[in-house]
C-alpha cells in the first residue's frame, strides 16, 4: 500500500474474489462501525473449517450458529458475573507466574546477581496456564516441572496452538479455489494445520470427554461451566515487545516502576483490583500493541451484500482486511510513529486508559459485530502478566549484552529472538509465593 500511497486497495486473488485491504481509520470506521451490519460475516476458510467447522464464534459466518454462540459467550462465559467468578484462578496463576521466576533465579544459584529468564516462554506459558485452568481446571496437561515451568505436554500444546494461529488465516490458495481443497495441497498449508490440530485435541479431548460423562452422569454441582476458544498469542506477543522496548529505554521502565511503588508500595502484591490506577502501565501495554501487532491483518470480515464505502463500490462477498501495522505506524495519524511513546495514550489527568481504539487507529483486539468478545479478559490477562514481571522484579539486560537490538522476525512480527533478560527480586522475600 505504501508503494501505491493509497489507504485502501482491491486485489483479486480468484476469478470473482474482492479483497480489500484499509489502512485508514476514517475509511475502516466506516466499513466496521457505520456498516458494520454489512461486513459482519466472515470468511469460509479451510483452516476455520478444519480447526472448528465454522462453530467457533470468531470464525463462524454470520448464520444461525454464530448467533447462537455469541448468546452462549455473552451470557455464561464472559459476562461480568463469571469474569469476577473466575479470578481466584487468575490470581492463582498471578502467583504462580512469580514462583516460577523467582524458583529460575534461584536454580542458578544468584539470588542477588539474579538469574536469566526467557521472557517469551514466561508470558506465554502465563497466558496458556491461565486458559488451561479456566476451561479446563488444570495448570498442566502433565505434571509439569518441578520448578513450576512447562513440561513437555505443555510446550507441545503452546506449539501446537501457535502453529494453528499462524495459520489459521493465513493465505491459502484453496481458499480461493474451493474445489482444490482435500485434493492438492499446493503450500503444504493443509497438512500442518492438521497436524497442529491432532496435537491439540490429544490434550483438549480426552478432558472435553470426562468432562460430558460429568455432565450426563448429573454429578456436576458447578452453576456454571465454560468452554471457549481463546488465543495466547496477541497478550504474551505485546508484554514480550513492551519489555523489550523497555529494557531499550530504561527511563519507562523507571517510570512503570514508580507507579506501582505510589500506587501499590513494596509490602503487598499488585492486584486486579489496581488496574484501573496503573494508567502509565496500560499505556506502555497499549503502545506496544499499536506498534508491534502480533499479525499484519485482523481477522477477515466479509460483506454480505453490496455497497457503497468512501465512495467505492464494494460487491457482496467481498473481503474485508484492516492492516494492523498501516493502522498503528500510519504517519498522517502517529507523530513519529515508529517511535515507542506511551505517552501518547495518556490523556486527561484521572482518565482510564483502556487498551482499545474506538476510533480505530490500531487494533489491540478484533473488531465490528464479530470481534474479540473477550476483551476485558485479554485486558486483565495483559495487564497482570506485565504488572507482576515489573513490581516483582528488577530487570536487566545480560552482562554480554550492552544493547538489545528490537528486530521483527521476517516471517511475523514477533521478535526475531525471544526475549531474555537478568531478573533479580525487588520485594521482600516473604511476598514471593512457594509452589
Amino acid at each position: 500500500m505504501d508503494q501505491y500511497n493509497t489507504p485502501i486497495i482491491c486485489i483479486r486473488p480468484g476469478q470473482s474474489t474482492h479483497v480489500i485491504i484499509v489502512s485508514s481509520p476514517s475509511i475502516a470506521c466506516e466499513f466496521l462501525k457505520t456498516q458494520d451490519e454489512v461486513f459482519a460475516s466472515r470468511l469460509k476458510t479451510f483452516s476455520a473449517y478444519l480447526t472448528s467447522g465454522y462453530r467457533s464464534t470468531s470464525m463462524a459466518p454470520l448464520e444461525s450458529q454464530w448467533k447462537m454462540m455469541r448468546r452462549i459467550l455473552n451470557q455464561n462465559i464472559l459476562s461480568f458475573s463469571v469474569h469476577k467468578w473466575l479470578q481466584s484462578t487468575r490470581d492463582d496463576e498471578a502467583n504462580h507466574l512469580l514462583s516460577y521466576i523467582s524458583n529460575q533465579i534461584q536454580k542458578q544459584n544468584s539470588l542477588s546477581e539474579g538469574g536469566l529468564i526467557n521472557i517469551r516462554i514466561a508470558s506465554q506459558q502465563f497466558c496458556g496456564n491461565v486458559i488451561r485452568k479456566m476451561i479446563f481446571g488444570t495448570r498442566f496437561f502433565g505434571q509439569g516441572m518441578e520448578d513450576g515451568g512447562p513440561g513437555d505436554e505443555e510446550n507441545e500444546h503452546v506449539l501446537a496452538l501457535f502453529t494453528i494461529l499462524k495459520y489459521l488465516n493465513a493465505f491459502c490458495i484453496a481458499d480461493y479455489f474451493p474445489w482444490l481443497r482435500g485434493k492438492i495441497d499446493f503450500d503444504g498449508h493443509e497438512k500442518i494445520i492438521r497436524a497442529a490440530i491432532e496435537g491439540v485435541r490429544k490434550y483438549h479431548d480426552p478432558l472435553i470427554d470426562e468432562r460430558i460423562l460429568t455432565w450426563n452422569d448429573g454429578t456436576r454441582t458447578q452453576e456454571k461451566d465454560e468452554l471457549m476458544i481463546a488465543t495466547v498469542d496477541n497478550l504474551s506477543n505485546a508484554v514480550e515487545w513492551v519489555m523489550g522496548e523497555m529494557m531499550s529505554e530504561p527511563s519507562i521502565l523507571k517510570r512503570a516502576v514508580e507507579e506501582f511503588d505510589n500506587v501499590v508500595g513494596c509490602n503487598r502484591l499488585v492486584e486486579e483490583s489496581d488496574i484501573p490506577q496503573l494508567n502509565y502501565i496500560k499505556a506502555c501495554i497499549k503502545e506496544s500493541f499499536r506498534l508491534h501487532p502480533i499479525a499484519p491483518f485482523n481477522v477477515p470480515h466479509v460483506s454480505v451484500k453490496n455497497t457503497i464505502v468512501a465512495g467505492y463500490f464494494i460487491p457482496k462477498g467481498s473481503h474485508v482486511l484492516l492492516s494492523r501495522v498501516g493502522l498503528g505506524r500510519n504517519p498522517d495519524v502517529w507523530k513519529d510513529p515508529m517511535r515507542f511513546d506511551p505517552d501518547r495514550h495518556l490523556g486527561e489527568e484521572g482518565k482510564q486508559v483502556v487498551l482499545t481504539d474506538n476510533e480505530l487507529k490500531m487494533l489491540s483486539f478484533s473488531t465490528g459485530k464479530p470481534g474479540c468478545r473477550g476483551v476485558l479478559l485479554g485486558s486483565t490477562i495483559t495487564t497482570m502478566l506485565l504488572a507482576r514481571m515489573i513490581q516483582g522484579f528488577t530487570w536487566e539486560l545480560p552482562y554480554n549484552e550492552p544493547t538489545i537490538k528490537l528486530v521483527e522476525n521476517h516471517e511475523a512480527l514477533l521478535l526475531a529472538k525471544p526475549l531474555v533478560t537478568i531478573a533479580k527480586p525487588r520485594l521482600p522475600r516473604y511476598l514471593y509465593p512457594k509452589i
